[in-house]
């Protein structure tokens, strides 16, 4: 076998045996999520909060980890308070009001027992006024929800939005 030829079987093996192993590291990592809540449709949150533990069973099943982040920006400021938000925008209204404690117990479930970690932009809260002591426990004040979104893509982790 001429030499060139065998060079051009070691690449070969050497990209097949890396390209393999950087794959195989890639999987191992698990999953690295966003999840962007600006809309203000309780049914498009609630199927958010849905995709979030379908994404945290699934790789818990595959016995890898996923680290999830739920950044609520806008309108999403309503999913993160009990405040009726009145004479604002983000005002309560009676589809929310009437799934708010069963969409407030199921971000509470991710974040105390899946591990979700959960941001509120910060400029959101101010323009209205809301008290960051009303916010629920357990959500981080962010200073920009948009920015934290970009930080974390920019870290790898994908970008998800429920339509």
């Amino acid at each position: 076998m001429r030499p060139i030829q065998k060079l051009g079987q070691l690449l070969i093996l050497a990209l097949a045996f890396f390209g393999w192993h950087t794959h195989a590291l890639a999987a191992d990592d698990g999953a690295k999520v966003v999840y962007h809540v600006d809309f203000a449709d309780p049914t498009r949150y609630s199927a958010t909060l849905t995709s979030i533990n379908n994404i945290l069973n699934f790789y818990e099943n595959e016995l890898m980890s996923a680290d999830v982040h739920l950044v609520f920006v806008g309108q999403g400021l309503r999913f993160s308070t009990d405040d009726a938000l009145k004479g604002t925008p983000y005002q309560h209204d009676a589809p929310l009001l009437e799934r708010r404690d069963e969409l407030k117990g199921r971000l509470d479930a991710l974040i105390n027992v899946r591990g979700v970690k959960v941001h509120l932009c910060d400029k959101t809260r101010e323009e209205v006024g809301l008290e960051g002591a009303k916010v629920y426990k357990g959500i981080e004040l962010t200073s920009s929800g948009v920015a934290k979104i970009a930080i974390l893509q920019s870290e790898g982790y994908a970008y998800l939005k429920i339509q």
